[in-house]
């Protein structure tokens, strides 16, 4: 029983803690634009991220385009 003299302010610590953390978050503006970043990763050119190597025949250099 006298355990329960410990847990239960430490337990109401610890939710005091995350109902800030979670109103901290939301003042911020953590939680504004959830669609964007993921969408991001669908739209962007990944030829302008891959680097080839020195001396490689890439056929996305050649000068025609194709």
């Amino acid at each position: 029983m006298s355990m329960m003299f410990i847990l239960i302010p430490l337990s109401l610590v610890l939710v005091g803690f995350a109902v800030w953390a979670f109103l901290w978050a939301v003042n911020s503006g953590q939680f504004d634009d959830l669609d964007t970043p993921g969408w991001d990763i669908l739209t962007e050119s990944q030829a302008d991220d891959i680097a080839t190597p020195a001396g490689s025949t890439d056929k996305r250099a050649s000068s025609d385009g194709l």
